[in-house]
């Protein structure tokens, strides 16, 4: 058995960024855990959360936390790789939505439709659909 890779995203405010990738992607909240449940935690960490778990875009794994304590970074980028020109343009759109459009979603010349947005959340997603 191979290894798997799921991204992990450490946020702000992990329930709201999760919600959002829900409305934007489709997918589910698989669970949540907060730094509450766990002994010991800091008291203005409580309602924060430890692990969140979803599914996003046709079942794909990602997790996201809080950051606990010790802080967050934010340097990923996600790509998303549609067979449909259609849904690859809603995901952009939604994704776009109080977000930062770098490369607008549009025809390249090495054969997919291609771009590129920064969330408002800060999470850089590339949305590709090849030809």
């Amino acid at each position: 058995m191979g290894a798997q890779l799921t991204p992990y995203l450490m946020s702000e405010d992990a329930r709201a960024q999760a919600d959002f990738y829900v409305k934007a992607l489709g997918g589910e909240i698989q669970s949540v855990m907060t730094f509450g449940q766990m002994p010991g935690a800091p008291e203005e960490m409580a309602d924060k959360v430890m692990h969140l778990a979803m599914t996003v875009a046709g079942g794909s794994a990602l997790f996201f936390s809080d950051g606990g304590p010790a802080g967050y970074t934010r340097s990923i980028s996600l790509s998303l790789s549609y067979g449909d020109e259609a849904e690859a343009r809603e995901a952009f759109a939604k994704l776009s939505d109080g977000g930062d459009v770098k490369h607008p979603f549009a025809p390249q010349p090495w054969g997919a439709y291609y771009g590129e947005v920064q969330d408002k959340f800060g999470v850089v997603w590339q949305i590709v659909k090849h030809l």
